[in-house]
């Protein structure tokens, strides 16, 4: 009996941000588009993994080495795959190409100066800001994660191409339809309500922040690239999240 489009996108969504141990189903283009819907719901639930960690080490150790240690918790648990997107887009776009020359730097299996340039700050700013937030983690590290995963959703919505016609990009390019963006925007801007105590408003407006830059990125990178790739959507994680864990831990 074939599996059914909700039971192998939930497994695809599960094996693409996550390092669970999953052995591959249906893998087409409706499970796809399942999975990035998906996706918000799956970064909720490993942010909730994370809080844990976070708050445990927060008890026994200080702000920042929890906070760390959290950062490389989350690469293992996502096998730093949405970290080598970040990498490898930011080289390409740094190398002030376009088309295949930039994708063919994308490809490359070494990380350039503008890649590891990239990777210090989003980490370390993700480990301040896990410090920031060790003492009430677990809204705010469930909805940083939900919104990186929501900002993916946006970029496969219907109208963003994808750069080549083979790999991840092609695969779930245009799968998500406004209707479901709709009602995953909502979900995550909700669940961001209690990320800052006293100040209901100011999660979900950095869900909304977080969106507005990583749309710009993939305005940036469509009009560069031609379309979007896997890589590209490790970037939007990674961008997306970082964004919004600085919008709730600054204060006014």
């Amino acid at each position: 009996m074939s599996e059914g489009r909700f039971a192998a996108g939930g497994r695809l969504a599960l094996t693409t941000f996550t390092v669970a141990p999953l052995r591959a189903g249906r893998v087409d283009r409706a499970s796809a588009g399942t999975a990035m819907t998906l996706a918000p719901l799956v970064g909720a639930l490993l942010g909730l993994l994370l809080a844990g960690v976070l708050g445990g080490l927060g008890a026994i150790a200080p702000p920042l080495v929890a906070g760390g240690v959290t950062v490389a918790v989350a690469a293992l648990l996502t096998r730093g795959l949405h970290l080598d997107g970040l990498a490898d887009t930011v080289d390409a776009l740094g190398s002030y190409r376009s088309g295949d020359e930039a994708l063919r730097i994308m490809r490359q299996p070494d990380v350039g100066p503008f890649g590891v340039t990239a990777l210090l700050l989003v980490l370390l700013l993700q480990a301040a800001s896990f410090a920031a937030l060790a003492a009430r983690p677990w809204t705010a590290l469930a909805a940083g994660a939900a919104t990186g995963r929501l900002a993916v959703s946006w970029a496969c919505r219907r109208g963003v191409p994808a750069a080549r016609p083979e790999g991840l990009g092609a695969l779930v390019a245009g799968t998500v339809g406004p209707a479901a963006l709709v009602g995953l925007s909502a979900g995550v801007a909700l669940l961001a309500v209690p990320a800052v105590p006293g100040r209901p408003w100011q999660g979900p407006l950095a869900v909304a922040v977080a969106l507005a830059g990583t749309l710009l990125l993939v305005r940036h990178v469509v009009r560069r690239l031609g379309g979007i790739t896997g890589d590209v959507l490790g970037a939007v994680v990674e961008l997306g999240s970082t964004l919004f864990y600085l919008g709730v831990v600054l204060t006014g």
